[in-house]
């Protein structure tokens, strides 16, 4: 669950060094501190049953890169050093499944809104987590509310960028909806179109076709969306990116969340008004299951979205199909 506790053990990579987990840490006038520069990636690493895999490692990393671009931010390390620095941590640790939260951010030097003469630190940390917003979610749905908190205007805080400062925003839409009994909040843009959950990208379902909002809704482009998009369009599903009235909320057929945390999540109500008949609808079933299966490795990774992590795996064949492990 996301409330629980970190287990205080294992190793994180900071700088191009494994150190203890109590050892890892950074100075308070730490830039990123004070004014919330630094960016990150949120991935997953799944136990399958043909071994451990990461789920689209490379389009994380490349995210992140594109995140310090946005903030004039040079990691000191290539992506190819990162992503292998990614593989060694799990190692490391023997996971076999874990959450992964690589981060570039501003570090010691001096204290202004400028950051330029702070250095640029990077670092890995993982750790075991599980469903987010609990099992019986996943089944039965989650209540949320339209927060009253819109996300950033265009050309204030850049939304394609994965950066701390924006997950103030998402703080306080998750905050207010858990102050009023909810499991999640939805946010609109400046305009008053749908834009997100407040770490998760949104999905709805009307006449058997699913919309999402587009880019331009302030939304970050999240991997597991475009997955979900690739997999709905592989069952034949239209899917339409564009700009969505709240009101969509409220008679859509079927509405759901997606999101690394997350993963694949239905929405049961919406401002305590049912969505559909009030439970995960076929659609959204249809999409998760083909989720499941493929993160799980129940089915053959045709899109290329795993990348087996320890030597000698995969270690098993794919039901009757000998899909054959990526080179």
């Amino acid at each position: 669950m996301a409330g629980d506790a970190f287990p205080g053990t294992g190793k994180i990579w900071m700088n191009g060094k494994l150190v203890e987990w109590a050892d890892a840490n950074i100075h308070i006038a730490s830039h990123v501190v004070h004014y919330g520069s630094g960016v990150f990636e949120g991935a997953r690493c799944y136990n399958t049953p043909r071994g451990t895999a990461t789920f689209r490692l490379d389009a994380h990393m490349a995210r992140l890169f594109d995140s310090a671009k946005i903030y004039r931010m040079e990691p000191t390390y290539s992506y190819s050093e990162l992503y292998q620095a990614v593989l060694e941590t799990i190692r490391a640790n023997a996971f076999k499944a874990c959450y992964i939260r690589p981060l570039v951010y501003r570090g010691y030097h001096t204290l202004g809104v400028n950051p330029f003469p702070c250095p640029v630190d990077t670092a890995i940390m993982l750790w075991e987590w599980g469903t987010y917003l609990g099992q019986d979610a996943l089944t039965n749905g989650v209540d949320v509310r339209v927060s009253s908190w819109t996300r950033a205007a265009p050309n204030t805080f850049p939304t394609l960028a994965k950066t701390s400062a924006n997950y103030a925003n998402s703080a306080l839409i998750k905050m207010e909806a858990i102050a009023e009994g909810y499991s999640e909040g939805i946010a609109l843009d400046t305009n008053g179109h749908l834009s997100e959950g407040s770490g998760q990208n949104l999905f709805l379902v009307r006449n058997n076709v699913i919309y999402t909002p587009p880019t331009t809704a302030s939304i970050l482009p999240g991997i597991t969306r475009d997955s979900v998009i690739t997999l709905a369009r592989d069952h034949g599903f239209t899917v339409r990116e564009e700009l969505l009235p709240r009101e969509m909320l409220y008679i859509a057929d079927e509405a759901f969340f997606v999101g690394t945390a997350v993963e694949v999540t239905p929405i049961k109500t919406v401002d305590k008004i049912t969505i559909g008949n009030g439970r995960r609808g076929p659609i959204t079933e249809a999409i998760q299951q083909s989720f499941f299966d493929v993160i799980n490795g129940r089915v053959a990774d045709k899109h290329g979205w795993l990348e087996y992590v320890y030597e000698g795996e995969p270690n098993q064949a794919v039901g009757a199909t000998g899909a054959q492990a990526r080179a």
